[in-house]
């Protein structure tokens, strides 16, 4: 009876710490993201974006910065929105298959549907590709730039939509992080 005793006891054991290393490898690997910081040298973080990257100026995009890619990011996606607009959020820039080495974008990004470095873009609300700046009817809205590391690099032709780019992303974001602007036309 004793040797019996002394079986479950040693399995009570293994098993305690069996569940204790499930749980430590869920709280190291966990749901929780590594962040991103996003930066840019046209506007700080909740500032107000200026005219000349807006449909009041040159409508060019501005130049962005970010830091804190982790290693295992094969691609590096971007998606710059407005949930304050009237209509629900729209979609004012969409790149994905930037490579992860790449750390900023400069400003005036070309429209074209593939840049030099593989880099994609996609559709946006304005029904075109590349950047379309901050243009809204009334009031200030808030424009979030957002970039996410992913251990992918999607499988989408050039002119993909902020919808089919999120589905491709799911389950494969390392890290993510975004910058927000502002905008009020005058």
């Amino acid at each position: 009876m004793t040797r019996n005793f002394a079986v479950l006891l040693i399995l009570s054991f293994l098993f305690c710490a069996c569940e204790e290393t499930k749980e430590d490898k869920s709280e190291s690997e966990g749901n929780s993201k590594m962040e991103i910081k996003v930066t840019s040298t046209a506007f700080e973080d909740g500032g107000m974006i200026p005219a000349n990257y807006t449909c009041d100026g040159q409508d060019i995009s501005p130049p962005l910065a970010w830091q804190g890619v982790p290693d295992g990011c094969k691609s590096i996606a971007l998606i710059n929105d407005d949930p304050d607009a009237p209509m629900g959020t729209w979609v004012h820039w969409v790149m994905y298959n930037i490579p992860p080495e790449t750390s900023q974008l400069p400003e005036k990004v070309p429209p074209d549907k593939v840049l030099p470095n593989g880099a994609r873009q996609g559709m946006t609300d304005f029904r075109r590709v590349g950047y379309g700046g901050p243009c809204p009817p009334s009031g200030t809205h808030r424009y979030f730039f957002k970039i996410y590391a992913l251990d992918i690099q999607p499988d989408l032709d050039a002119g993909a939509t902020k919808k089919q780019l999120l589905a491709v992303m799911e389950g494969h974001i390392l890290a993510e992080g975004q910058l927000v602007g502002k905008y009020k036309r005058q």
